[in-house]
């Protein structure tokens, strides 16, 4: 086994993991499923234990502000979720951890771990996930579902906005023949608390000009 190296920088505040020999399989459960951003050598469907994906994470840049962030999805302690896993050949492992932490670790709201997933050939790997850190003031734990679609139709961040990203995550998940039942239900929330806006504005009268 093979024992990621330390830099002083950046990976002096992240848990140090020991790689299985050979290849590496990393899940993803959100963008990285659609868009993983490093060389692999295989896909497929896979099945994560003891994790669910849910909208815990505030987010105050990429899709929201320090005065009205947003939220994106993060992997949740409990439960099971489906997702894909990706291969990576032991010669590329290297790089493309290097690649996810500065990625998925950005402002340390994510904890890497190595998990068993099951895959869909009926294989159980260890592979690297990403889980919600929940001593991160980013951590927005278990909200309501009307609260989080509040939030979500409202906010925005350098990304673009809250809405579009979950929007892309349940078509993206779609695709992949993935239902999430959370991610659907607070869309069409979000798409119902925008159409009644679209329709209050619409309903105010407007304001005539003085004739001059």
């Amino acid at each position: 086994m093979t024992k990621q190296s330390a830099r002083p920088d950046f990976y002096a505040r992240i848990p140090t993991l020991v790689w299985p020999p050979g290849d590496l399989w990393v899940f993803g459960y959100g963008s990285l499923m659609w868009q993983p951003g490093f060389r692999h050598a295989e896909a497929q469907s896979a099945l994560l234990h003891g994790y669910h994906r849910a909208l815990c994470m505030w987010s105050e840049h990429y899709r929201g502000t320090p005065d009205r962030p947003g939220l994106v999805f993060g992997l949740d302690a409990g439960g099971s979720c489906r997702g894909r896993a990706f291969r990576v050949v032991r010669r590329e492992r290297d790089r493309a951890v290097d690649y996810l932490y500065r990625r998925e670790l950005i402002s340390y709201v994510y904890l890497p771990k190595l998990h068993p997933i099951h895959l869909a050939d009926g294989r159980r790997v260890p592979a690297l996930i990403f889980i919600a850190d929940r001593s991160n003031p980013q951590y927005a734990g278990k909200l309501p579902l009307g609260r989080i679609a509040r939030i979500m139709a409202a906010s925005a961040g350098k990304s673009g906005s809250n809405r579009d990203y979950l929007a892309n995550t349940a078509a993206h998940l779609d695709e992949l023949g993935i239902r999430d039942g959370v991610a659907h239900r607070v869309l069409a929330m979000v798409e119902r608390l925008r159409m009644a806006c679209v329709t209050d504005r619409a309903s105010r009268p407007g304001r005539s000009s003085s004739p001059r």
